[in-house]
């Protein structure tokens, strides 16, 4: 135990205080292990708070909000909507939403008696780490387990050339001071969609520049069909099968970009999110033999485990599904394994949310999956325009899609574009795990007016189309 060993002996080190590293400390405590966090900020938090999840999802909302806002004005004052704002006016509130989350994640770590320390972690042994504080002071601590939950850094490719201020990448984008009239967007992803769609429903012309035929290629593609038409409802443009060949700041007003199919480009500035690596590079990870794979992450096993046994890896550091619960779950499971305790049936079914505009959400199997590992499937939609309480809200540009088994009704996949989708994904997520059938929508009764009534108008319909396969059977059988 850690009651044998000096004050600088740890059961646990954690480097970094993200959702992978918070939970993973707190799961040592909880368990009576000593623990020490390392967190290189100021405050805990990491990545995910301070600069990307809780910031983007924040400006995420001030822009709805202005959108509708505005969209109202149009409809009682025209001479009144204007779009114009600045960046910084929409950002007001996200330092407020930053501290409170702060303060929770600190309350969290202090109740359950974990000890923070500021400064850069670095591995110089399989059991020790040194700290480097902030102010310059080093600090060498031992412990019998490691786990590194460091997070991402944006990847930065050669012909892209980041300067912070005119092309710029997922962590230095919300330092724009203003809205600039152009946007390119390079990448296809989550951060790229999220961030092209917010500033275009902002007024701002965004080009979004991908390889793949369309964004969010994993997703469903009657979702990302969806989000296109809104993209292009705000002016927003959508460049498919091509990337970047070359990036040049014109040194006064203007970034221009040519492509490798020839396409010339201007705009005010340039979003570079062609995907994150882990943030290793001054770990000294390979003091210890590990080095990033191909893709820029760490290796891992099933437990999270390294090829060093007992250094941990969790969160942005590993790849992807790389999201905040999905992190945590990481976390929790590698201590667990590090302590030989039941880690429990790994998570099959972890919901995906995308924040941009509209919102897309899905769990379980696309159409697409589901047709080649069941082979006979139905699909149920719901249009959000058939709802009341969308038509209440003005939101009726949405769907909700229910994927099933062709035999049994048996729920397989949940996907749905439109807002509120983060949220009513839950309901498909927990049908999913009990491994229910459509009549569980059927059968049962929601509120109303309710978004989640989509649910039962998508069962309706596949419950039709499986009652009129039975018909017909007892007809052929007759």
């Amino acid at each position: 135990m850690s009651t044998q060993h000096g004050k600088d002996w740890y059961d646990f080190v954690v480097i970094g205080s993200g959702p992978a590293g918070q939970k993973a400390a707190v799961e040592a405590a909880k368990a009576g292990r000593r623990v020490l966090v390392i967190e290189q900020d100021r405050s805990v938090g990491g990545i995910c708070v301070h600069r990307g999840t809780i910031p983007s999802k924040a400006l995420r909302e001030t822009t709805q909000v202005l959108r509708r806002y505005q969209e109202r004005l149009r409809d009682d004052h025209p001479d009144r909507a204007k779009g114009a704002t600045s960046l910084n006016e929409l950002m007001d509130r996200v330092g407020g939403v930053i501290d409170a989350h702060v303060r929770y994640m600190s309350k969290q770590l202090e109740a359950n008696q974990v000890e923070v320390a500021h400064g850069r972690g670095k591995l110089v042994g399989q059991h020790e780490v040194e700290i480097l504080a902030p102010r310059g002071g080093r600090r060498r601590v031992q412990a019998e387990w490691i786990v590194i939950a460091a997070g991402s850094k944006p990847r930065r490719p050669n012909n892209v050339p980041i300067d912070h201020e005119h092309i710029l990448d997922s962590d230095s984008i919300l330092s724009m001071t203003y809205l600039p009239e152009s946007l390119v967007v390079l990448g296809g992803g989550v951060i790229a969609s999220e961030y092209g769609s917010i500033f275009a429903a902002l007024g701002v012309r965004v080009t979004m520049i991908d390889r793949a035929p369309r964004p969010l290629s994993f997703m469903d593609p009657e979702l990302t069909e969806r989000f296109l038409q809104r993209f292009a409802t705000y002016s927003g443009t959508y460049i498919g099968n091509d990337a970047a060949a070359a990036v040049e700041w014109n040194g006064f007003d203007s970034v221009s970009v040519t492509t490798e199919a020839g396409v010339q480009l201007k705009a005010e500035k340039l979003f570079s999110a062609l995907g994150r690596v882990a943030a290793v590079d001054r770990l000294g990870i390979e003091s210890v033999g590990l080095e990033p794979n191909s893709r820029g992450h760490l290796a891992v096993n099933d437990h999270c485990q390294t090829s060093v046994h007992n250094i941990y890896a969790v969160g942005d550091v590993i790849g992807p599904p790389s999201l905040a619960s999905s992190s945590a779950e990481q976390g929790r499971r590698a201590v667990l394994h590090a302590l030989g305790a039941p880690e429990g049936p790994p998570p099959h079914l972890i919901p995906v949310g995308i924040y941009s505009i509209p919102e897309m959400a899905s769990v379980g199997l696309t159409e697409e999956e589901a047709r080649k590992q069941n082979g006979e499937v139905v699909v149920g939609r719901a249009q959000f325009d058939e709802l009341a309480r969308a038509q209440i809200s003005g939101e009726t540009d949405g769907l909700l899609k229910l994927v099933a088994d062709g035999t049994t009704g048996r729920i397989l996949g949940v996907h749905i574009v439109g807002e509120g989708s983060t949220e009513l994904v839950h309901v498909g997520q927990m049908g999913l795990l009990s491994g229910c059938s459509v009549d569980v929508f059927t059968d049962h009764i929601f509120n109303f007016p309710t978004l989640a009534e989509g649910y039962r108008t998508a069962a309706l319909e596949i419950a039709e189309v499986l009652a009129e396969r039975k018909l017909g059977e007892h007809r052929l059988a007759a």
